[in-house]
């Protein structure tokens, strides 16, 4: 492993490990690397141009560097650059009974809970901040539950975001910040499978790639609240909560949409932001 895995490895896993009663909280999660200490891509060779196209590194496979050309991101203030996929987001992701659960998690755990339908999932912080990503379908939506420690960034978002189309998504090794937004904290860049766009949440949009632009969608904030695990086990007698100790290999080819068909002007009407840790409380 490099040096700049190491680094990363060892912001995810501080305060995460989901065994026995040790599971991240609000002070935890804010035991991360200083900015001013975290590796700069640009400086370490990770943003390149080839043939007249700017890309940021994404592996040992030549053919998994994003295309960033024409990003409206500036180079400097990228981070890290470990490749795509290192914490592989969970795309089939298996489910504890609220009994099983209730032997793991304190009271004082923090979660994700959504509700959709008859179908209601709990998705514990501990885990989204190893995984990142949990890809998931509930009541037949296709959703994602996301969560970014560097931010304190914990949302549930539509993964339909064209036509109904359905998009996967996952970590592309990179976090970006910016002093005008956030408080000029680091979060973390998503990509997606089919297209290869990057995507960066705490603006709620596309940075590069065929996409660039389009827009993240929160899910409906009447269906999902950050909570706690006593307060989802005092109000549900049955629900879905999220496994511990999943892996997930990536896959060897990504999946793309060759028509897009992307209707922009309609697309930028859609403006929404997560909302931050502690904002959406709203009950299930």
């Amino acid at each position: 492993m490099s040096k700049t895995a190491f680094v990363l490895l060892i912001i995810v896993v501080i305060g995460c490990q989901p065994s026995e009663k040790k599971v991240a909280s609000a002070e935890s999660d804010q035991n991360v690397t200083p900015q001013a200490q975290r590796p700069i891509a640009y400086e370490n060779g990770k943003i390149f141009e080839k043939n007249g196209r700017k890309y940021l590194w994404g592996g040992e496979d030549s053919t998994w560097h994003f295309d960033i050309t024409n990003s409206p991101l500036k180079d400097q203030q990228y981070h890290y650059g470990i490749g795509r996929e290192r914490f592989h987001a969970l795309t089939a992701p298996e489910f504890l009974s609220l009994e099983e659960a209730d032997m793991i998690y304190p009271d004082s755990a923090r979660f994700l809970l959504l509700k959709i339908g008859d179908d209601t999932r709990a998705y514990g912080i501990d885990l989204l901040t190893h995984h990142e990503v949990v890809n998931d379908v509930v009541d037949g939506k296709p959703i994602m539950a996301a969560y970014c420690i560097l931010a304190d960034l914990g949302a549930i978002y539509d993964r339909r975001l064209i036509d109904g189309r359905e998009f996967t998504f996952a970590l592309s090794g990179y976090t970006y910040y910016d002093p005008e937004v956030w408080d000029g904290m680091d979060g973390f860049v998503l990509w997606d499978r089919e297209t290869e766009s990057t995507w960066w949440p705490l603006i709620g949009k596309a940075v590069s790639g065929p996409l660039q632009n389009t827009a993240m969608k929160v899910y409906d904030e009447t269906n999902w609240a950050q909570t706690t695990w006593g307060a989802i086990k005092s109000k549900h007698s049955k629900l879905k909560v999220l496994k511990p100790g999943q892996t997930m290999q990536p896959p060897t080819n990504w999946r793309r949409y060759d028509d897009l068909g992307i209707n922009q002007e309609a697309n930028e009407n859609y403006d929404e932001v997560a909302p931050r840790s502690g904002e959406n409380t709203s009950s299930n």
